[in-house]
């Protein structure tokens, strides 16, 4: 069985989240080992803030590297079918036959940082022609007036949001941009249980 999605508690949170709905979407809760949410927990909410507070300027692209390696080797290990793929700067966009639209056509999800006032970590789930569909975990009912960007209400195991191409791809700090090229991060996650969809056409999420 395959719970709903969650959101985070704190405003710090967003990364281990996000981590946890990777797993959720993919596995189902009886396919997961205990230990992946202990691990998950250990590494991430480890950067400080400029107060010098530990946890409170969330999860570090140096952990979230580092967590993407020890799942695939605990995968390997512990023969739980899970793969990540690390991708970083230039790789990280959004296209027809770009790493992450591929591997979303492949079944994939991908753990992705991007702007929502500040770094702040989601998980897309789908793709269609023109839009990414992801889910947020930072909780929210407010419509959103830039366009481009809607909130989705009755997908609660897949998605929160739909928002275009273009609006992920700004270089620049508005909502849901992917930001400035040479610093942009993404994971890659794979159930390695199901065939891979190699299809080369656009297939639509809804």
């Amino acid at each position: 069985m395959k719970n709903p999605l969650n959101y985070q508690m704190t405003d710090y949170d967003c990364g281990p989240t996000t981590l946890f709905n990777a797993l959720t979407y993919l596995f189902k809760r009886e396919e997961i080992p205990p230990d992946v949410i202990k691990y998950i927990m250990l590494y991430c909410l480890d950067a400080y803030n400029e107060k010098g507070e530990y946890g409170k300027n969330g999860t570090s692209c140096m952990a979230m590297m580092f967590l993407s390696c020890w799942l695939n080797q605990f995968g390997k290990v512990k023969k739980f079918p899970v793969q990540c793929e690390y991708l970083r700067g230039q790789d990280v966009y959004i296209e027809n036959g770009s790493p992450i639209v591929n591997g979303l056509l492949q079944g994939g999800v991908v753990v992705v940082r991007l702007r929502y006032d500040v770094w702040h970590y989601v998980l897309f789930t789908g793709v269609d022609e023109h839009n990414i569909y992801f889910f947020d975990p930072y909780y929210r009912k407010q419509s959103f007036r830039k366009e481009g960007i809607e909130i989705i209400t009755d997908q609660p195991q897949k998605c929160n949001r739909k928002v275009s191409f273009d609006v992920l791809n700004n270089c620049g700090k508005g909502m849901y941009a992917l930001g400035p090229k040479d610093i942009r991060e993404a994971v890659l996650i794979y159930n390695r249980s199901f065939p891979q969809n190699t299809a080369k056409s656009i297939e639509y999420y809804i």
